[in-house]
């Protein structure tokens, strides 16, 4: 195979399949992509006559001109006689579960910090026997029965997730010389653990959302009544509404922008304001003191959001517990847009879902907008239909 096959512009361009796959440049050198997008340097060599594989980095960390310099110099190292993983293997002996987890997911900048928090807090609370151990000790059994220990709790969800979180800090280990195999990779999920009963967020009938606004505007003008109010408008998850600041706001231009960072995946989302949302923002800077933070502040501290269940403590006092949820907006929004034969591409969007296809281009937070605005305003003019707006 020739070398130096690859060329810039084709890594950049390389997406998340529903397979990993390697792109060749050519003496061993590929590029890593996996099912989530994260794209790192391979060698593949040999050593004794037996196949090795050595990780050089993340790209584009790692840019191609570098990655073929270290390819370079594994060759003049093999040549020499010397085992290029040796220095590593040195360096990082005895590395622990706690430290390779530590390592591993601070460098991982292709997800959000959320994210990244989420996932080291997982697998420090829940495989705590295991983090002082060294990671390449640790056998399937020793990580299978802490997992079992988390079944057995009940979360039969959340374990899936530690499971995969601790898998990608094994398999940087394997890559890195530091462990012999992934224990993760050998416990099957469908097998070893339960499955939890499928529940979703209550939502109203879309016949029952008159009578609801009818009571919430018996409610006055409370904070939880205009939370309320703008979850039904704008379609988003309630945590996102709570961390919703001013500065991302712009109202002359009629979006909201939601960073990165406050989503579940990282990606920026832009959400369009029909004029009855921006009535609420007007009612609620009204209201809001100059150097408050967030939109929906806490009471006594304008450094800080409202409480989490603020809007469900509201619902709940209508009457509504376990019929209807500040989430379960999303749900009655997109029974209507797709009742009323809306683009299916354009309600995925503003719900903020991930495309079936994950080998379409590049998302774009700005993507069906026209559609999006027109779909908002369309839905905010019904709701004002059925009551939103006190007369």
């Amino acid at each position: 195979m020739p070398t130096n096959a690859l060329t810039d512009a084709r890594c950049k361009g390389a997406k998340a399949s529903d397979k990993p796959y390697k792109l060749f440049d050519g003496g061993g050198l590929h590029l890593y992509v996996s099912t989530t997008g994260s794209r790192t340097w391979r060698l593949a060599y040999r050593l004794a006559g037996k196949p090795q594989t050595m990780s050089l980095g993340s790209y584009p960390e790692i840019t191609l001109a570098a990655a073929r310099v270290k390819r370079e110099e594994v060759k003049r190292a093999l040549i020499e006689g010397h085992d290029p993983m040796a220095p590593r293997r040195v360096n990082r002996q005895g590395m622990t579960l706690a430290e390779a987890t530590d390592t591993y997911w601070q460098g991982r900048k292709d997800v959000s910090a959320t994210y990244r928090t989420n996932a080291l807090r997982g697998i420090e609370l829940h495989l705590v026997r295991l983090m002082p151990k060294p990671i390449g000790s640790i056998t399937r059994d020793d990580l299978l029965g802490e997992l079992l220990l988390m079944d057995a709790a009940g979360l039969h969800v959340y374990v899936r997730k530690v499971r995969m979180w601790v898998g990608q800090v094994f398999e940087w280990a394997v890559e890195n010389g530091i462990a012999n195999i992934n224990p993760a990779a050998l416990i099957r999920p469908e097998k070893a653990f339960g499955r939890a009963k499928v529940t979703s967020f209550a939502a109203l009938a879309l016949r029952e959302v008159p009578e609801f606004l009818e009571r919430l505007a018996m409610e006055g003008d409370l904070q939880s009544v205009l939370a309320c109010r703008l979850l039904a408008l704008t379609w988003v998850r309630t945590n996102e509404l709570r961390m919703m600041e001013w500065s991302e706001v712009d109202e002359a231009a009629k979006v909201w922008l939601i960073p990165a960072g406050k989503m579940k995946r990282d990606r920026d989302h832009l959400v369009p304001l029909s004029s009855q949302s921006l009535a609420v923002l007007k009612q609620l800077r009204a209201r809001s003191r100059p150097e408050a933070r967030y939109v929906f502040s806490a009471p006594h501290r304008m450094d800080r959001p409202m409480s989490e269940n603020a809007v469900l403590t509201l619902i709940a006092r209508m009457g509504y517990r376990g019929r209807m949820t500040g989430h379960g907006w999303r749900s009655v929004a997109s029974t209507w847009a797709n009742e009323n034969g809306y683009s299916p591409d354009a309600i995925e969007r503003q719900l903020a879902h991930v495309p079936d296809n994950k080998i379409r281009a590049v998302y774009n937070r700005a993507e069906y907008l026209p559609d999006r605005k027109k779909l908002l305003q369309d839905w905010a003019d019904w709701l004002d239909s059925c009551g939103l707006t006190p007369a």
